[in-house]
């Protein structure tokens, strides 16, 4: 042993003796040495994006009470185990999320804030939607806040096949603030109007009900549905990881920023891919500015919205407004152009027009749209979609453009043997009565014990024997 440590010294002695000054500091930052001989390694931080920091309750409870919340949060095993999922096992959504919030929690914020209502029911959104605000679900909810077309309705979010409002942000936004403060006015209580907010009002009456009059989430759970259950944790989950981002490394690579811009009114039918292309605008980047537009159009029923544009482009359109106007005019061939490129909205369905084909029709006195659509083969929506018209009203001389299959005054098929059935595929907004005027003569009623059918319901796309 002490021979070892004089050769250590002795090693110590010879770099000290033989080295001159510069190339001891040269070896302090390759080796790691300090001004006394003693070996320091340098370690470099390394950062790993994939590190998942261990955690238990008991820190995430402590970080918790730390927590400045508007709403009531109450940690126990259920949020814990959706806070672990989040932050373990579905990362790459929180992270989607995180990266999200940047572009739509401002616009959030700030009307609840004029609302006098919780900053925290910004989180609501990520579970309903994913920060996606053309998010739409299996039973035909849709936008950030997720509002069925009836709901939508009544806070005036109107849909059609070009425009639904349920995808704009700011009035989607408007609407949810509206909905969630009168939940709140009927409950008294911010985690049962979210609750609410998910399952009905109803539901939760049911469980209040049920729990023997009890009013706070936690004490009617065990009632509630049991999607809702877990809606309101993972509320809170998101509530309490937003926050600790940093302590469960989830930090973001690249944050994306909201696009700054303008509104601008044309108060006319408008097409966006000219508008795009004539103010040199990325389409992508006009149609996520204005996710409401469906089809790449502005209908005449929404002539009058206002259209975001980037900042960057406004003055530009602003100063030559009136070339403007003319030159992104749409026109009914574009209209139609545009719809069968575009994937139907779900709750606003038409005819596609692939194989069929285009005719003119001049209106002619007496002519009314479901005569028109009867002897086309088609229904007054398909019609009306095709032509850009937000009513019924047509003129004398006007021109309306029809796809059908065939140059006949119907789609009915006749062209089997004789003896054969003769079918008819229904179309969108038909009824068993619309098609029994085609039908020579036949009945509803003859209709349905043809089909073996026990109701009037029909669907798109059914065929039906007519004879």
């Amino acid at each position: 042993m002490r021979m070892k440590k004089s050769i250590y010294l002795f090693a110590l002695t010879w770099f000290t003796v033989v080295l001159t000054s510069t190339d001891i500091l040269h070896a302090q930052e390759l080796y790691g040495f300090n001004e006394i001989g003693l070996e320091e390694p340098l370690l470099q931080p390394v950062y790993s994006y994939d590190y998942i920091p261990d955690f238990t309750y008991d820190q995430v409870a402590k970080r918790v009470r730390a927590m400045e919340t508007s709403m009531p949060f109450e940690l126990n095993e259920r949020v814990f185990a959706f806070i672990n999922y989040f932050v373990v096992r579905n990362r790459d959504y929180t992270r989607m999320v995180m990266q999200r919030q940047y572009t739509y929690f401002p616009l959030f914020e700030e009307i609840l804030e004029e609302h006098d209502m919780p900053d925290d029911i910004k989180y609501l959104a990520i579970i309903e939607s994913g920060l996606n605000p053309k998010a739409k679900s299996r039973v035909g909810a849709m936008g950030l806040w997720q509002f069925m077309p009836a709901t939508g309705k009544m806070y005036n979010l109107n849909a059609n096949r070009d425009i639904d409002d349920r995808m704009d942000p700011e009035m989607s936004t408007e609407a949810a603030a509206k909905y969630l403060k009168s939940l709140y006015r009927m409950f008294g209580d911010w985690e049962v109007a979210l609750a609410a907010y998910n399952c009905g009002p109803g539901n939760v009456r049911k469980a209040i009900t049920r729990s023997g009059g009890k009013r706070t989430f936690w004490e009617i759970y065990n009632w509630l549905p049991r999607e809702t259950r877990s809606y309101v944790p993972q509320i809170q989950a998101m509530m309490y990881i937003f926050r600790y981002a940093d302590e469960h490394n989830l930090a973001l690579e690249n944050p994306t920023f909201p696009i700054a811009y303008d509104r601008i009114k044309f108060n006319q039918e408008i097409d966006l891919e000219q508008l795009a292309q004539l103010a040199d605008i990325c389409l992508s980047d006009l149609e996520a500015l204005n996710p409401s537009i469906q089809n790449k159009l502005i209908p005449s029923s929404n002539k009058h919205m206002a259209v975001r544009v980037p900042k960057t482009k406004s003055t530009y359109i602003t100063e030559n407004k009136s070339l403007f106007k003319e030159a992104i005019e749409l026109k009914p061939e574009r209209a139609v152009a545009l719809r069968t490129s575009t994937p139907v909205n779900p709750t606003v369905a038409a005819t596609s027009t692939a194989g069929q084909t285009r005719i003119a029709y001049k209106v002619r006195s007496g002519d009314v749209l479901g005569k028109i659509a009867s002897n086309h083969g088609t229904s007054v929506q398909n019609i009306k979609n095709w032509n850009n018209l937000s009513s019924n009203t047509i003129r004398v001389g006007q021109t309306l453009y029809i796809y059908t299959n065939q140059p006949t005054n119907s789609t009915i098929a006749d062209n089997s043997p004789s003896g054969s059935p003769k079918f008819y595929t229904v179309q969108p907004g038909d009824s068993l009565w619309t098609i029994s005027r085609k039908s020579n003569g036949l009945s509803v009623e003859q209709i349905k014990q043809l089909n073996n059918l026990q109701n009037t319901t029909i669907k798109p796309g059914q065929k039906l024997i007519i004879g």
